[in-house]
């Protein structure tokens, strides 16, 4: 049943069987120049003992400089959190106020707010509300609570997958780099994310612009259909534990600077209803969580800084709240990073990286449902798809995952390791609507290296080597790997179970530098950005493959650029 229909037959019977305020009806809807306000009040959706719902009130009297929308369940509905409105409760009543930037309510005019809560049992939608003590009529948004699909494209109902039917935002600083270079302006107009690395970033740091000005510059691209705007959420305290390169500002125990002076400026932004018909799409703090996994504890792999981080708790706190706060914020779009498959691809990494993904999105108020999806591969090199063999075919008497290149994996690239993980995912509580991105941005591994067909079969390891694509010298290899190339384009929907194929880091900014260079940025020297450095037990003591002369990360890198360039796949033409 439509929303417009059941508001009028529930205007009808209020008129049939008052026995309090009568509300006329016309012929063409409700009747609201009787009627001083209305108010849609909808579950989005629900699972187990949690909902949200979204909340839309109308003024049909005179002008508000201020309003307080208020309410009481039958039930023991309690709401934990909310947004575009101050929300109380006291036992079972609800007072919404408006915040200081929608407290004017003009004649006819509406305002939408929302919020998250927990209930037992039945979760029955409020009989009554009162707008500044007036009693409103109610419309319930069609009567169907969480089996209704979301409207698409509303501010405050998310769609199934962002990319789909939209265009997505085009820096115009990384776009201005990259149109710079010779031939640069092949790429110059393919969408990147925006790193959000520090506290100042959120304002604009050395004569960059800040997050409202991308947001300002994504209405404008936007013009009158659907855009994404992608933005890196990156600050944990204590960043990225097994990587100086990547090392931030906030040390390991500044999880509160982390909530109040990061998080929550970020939130603020996103939530101003100026910026309500963006898909904001969020990349939350990549690398951090698999360090907990993989380089903790009696592991070769283990670095000290990141058993620090895995006894505070300070990543899965900071992890939580974030998605807490930022999943509260209607039109925003979290994808949690999820590494790559050279990282969690073996089995006593995969179920407990999953696993430790699941009590990061439970933590801090946080629950599943602040998950729109997972993202693979953030910033790394990992072929999308390795075509020349196959993690089931044997050579001379062996499984390739007897290679040394797969090394007892169970996935050969990204695309597979994608849709495993995310099925993982499902199994332990994740919504089943859940997407996958992939970064695609220096994943092409083209140019003259790139093998035409498989290797030979005199060894397993000949034949896995003579036919990657990826050409890196270990899979743990990470730092503006020599001989890379841009991967696919940025597109929607194009394998199953996967949103989007995005360039999230931005094609030419560096990793790392290769040598120590002061900074005030707070990132180290990581000599896996130095390219004679022979390696440790997270490249299995291989040398770095890393681009000499490099800045240091996030700056441009025009050497690289040009090689990622001349080595795209698919090709540039």
């Amino acid at each position: 049943m439509s929303r417009t229909r059941t508001a009028l037959l529930a205007a009808m019977a209020l008129v049939a069987g008052a026995t309090g305020t009568a509300f006329a009806v016309d012929p063409g809807g409700l009747g609201t120049a009787a009627v001083p306000c209305t108010v849609d009040y909808k579950i989005q959706n629900q699972w187990g003992t949690g909902f949200t719902a979204a909340v839309t009130l109308t003024n049909h009297s005179a002008a508000k400089s201020s309003w307080s929308l208020k309410w009481s369940y039958a039930g023991n509905q309690k709401v934990t959190s909310g947004w575009n409105a101050r929300i109380s409760q006291s036992g079972a009543d609800v007072t919404a106020a408006n915040e200081s930037y929608n407290a004017r309510l003009a004649t006819g005019a509406s305002v939408s707010f929302g919020f998250q809560g927990s209930h037992s049992g039945s979760n029955a939608i409020p009989a009554t509300f009162t707008l500044d003590g007036v009693t409103c009529n109610v419309d319930d948004g069609g009567s169907g609570g969480p089996t209704d699909p979301p409207d698409p494209g509303g501010p405050a109902n998310r769609v199934d997958n962002p990319y789909e039917g939209a265009k997505v935002y085009v820096n115009p600083e990384w776009s201005a780099n990259a149109a710079a270079e010779p031939g640069g302006s092949r790429v110059a107009n393919q969408p990147t994310g925006v790193w959000l690395d520090r506290i100042a970033a959120i304002n604009g740091a050395g004569g960059k612009m800040g997050l409202r000005a991308h947001l300002d510059e994504a209405l404008r691209q936007k013009g009158s259909g659907e855009l994404v705007v992608q933005f890196v959420i990156y600050n944990l305290p204590g960043r990225d534990c097994s990587a100086l390169a990547s090392n931030g500002e906030l040390k390991a125990d500044e999880i509160d600077r982390y909530k109040t002076e990061y998080i929550d400026p970020i939130m603020t932004i996103l939530a101003d209803p100026k910026y309500a018909s963006l898909r904001i799409v969020t990349t939350v703090e990549i690398d951090s969580l698999p360090n907990l996994v993989t380089n903790t504890g009696s592991r070769p792999t283990a670095v000290p800084q990141c058993d620090v981080m895995k006894a505070n708790g300070n990543y899965v706190k900071g992890v939580g709240y974030a998605l807490n706060k930022l999943g509260d914020v209607p039109n925003v779009y979290n994808y949690v990073d999820a590494g790559h498959h050279g990282w969690i691809g073996w089995d006593d990494n995969f179920g407990p990286s999953a696993a430790l993904f699941k009590e990061a999105a439970t933590a801090e108020g946080a629950t599943v449902n602040d998950v729109h999806g997972f993202i693979t591969n953030t910033a790394n090199y990992s072929a999308l798809k390795e075509n020349n063999f196959s993690i089931t075919d044997n050579v001379a008497g062996k499984s390739v995952r007897e290679s040394k290149w797969v090394d007892w994996n169970r996935y050969t690239d990204e695309l597979s390791f994608a849709q495993a993980f995310r099925n993982q995912l499902v199994s332990i509580g994740f919504p089943s609507g859940i997407g996958m991105l992939i970064d695609t941005s220096r994943n092409g591994w083209g140019g003259t290296a790139r093998p035409a067909g498989p290797g030979p079969q005199t060894s397993v390891d000949a034949y896995v080597d003579g036919g990657r694509y990826d050409r890196r010298i270990h899979p743990g290899n990470w730092c503006n790997q020599a001989g890379a190339g841009l991967g696919e384009r940025p597109q929607a929907n194009p394998a199953a179970g996967i949103d989007a194929y995005v360039w999230m880091k931005p094609p030419g900014e560096s990793d790392g530098s290769s040598k120590a260079i002061d900074n005030d940025e707070g990132k180290g020297f990581d000599r896996m950005c130095d390219p004679t450095y022979t390696g440790n037990p997270r490249n299995n003591n291989n040398m770095s493959g890393a681009l000499p002369d490099a800045p240091i990360s996030g700056r441009w890198f025009s050497a690289q650029f040009r090689q990622l360039m001349q080595n795209a796949y698919p090709p540039l033409s």
